[in-house]
């Protein structure tokens, strides 16, 4: 049940529907609904296809990992950017890297 939720979480971060989320990964909303109510189990290759689909690792999916979570969230918004934004937020993480260097 609790791979069922991580799955339900994850889609819904993404802004999907069932019907949404089943077509990208080639599956039925009937399969979906049953994988995020616990009623049917994931093979490792619709995993594979699940994290491919919503820039996460199967770790977040299989054990909760909330720092993990938050790493694949970010990195989902990164992939979102423009080329543009995407230098300007690497900037920013340098320079508060470099600031925190500082104190250390």
């Amino acid at each position: 049940m609790q791979i069922g939720d991580r799955v339900k979480r994850a889609r819904e971060k993404s802004g999907m529907t069932q019907e949404q989320f089943a077509e990208l990964i080639n599956r039925t909303p009937q399969f979906v609904s049953d994988l995020e109510r616990g009623v049917s189990g994931i093979s490792i290759e619709t995993l594979r296809t699940i994290c491919e689909k919503l820039c996460i690792s199967s770790d977040s999916i299989l054990f909760a990992d909330r720092h993990e979570n938050d790493i694949s969230e970010l990195s989902m918004k990164f992939r979102r950017m423009s080329h543009v934004q995407f230098r300007a937020m690497e900037q920013i993480v340098n320079a508060l890297l470099y600031a925190g260097a500082d104190q250390g």
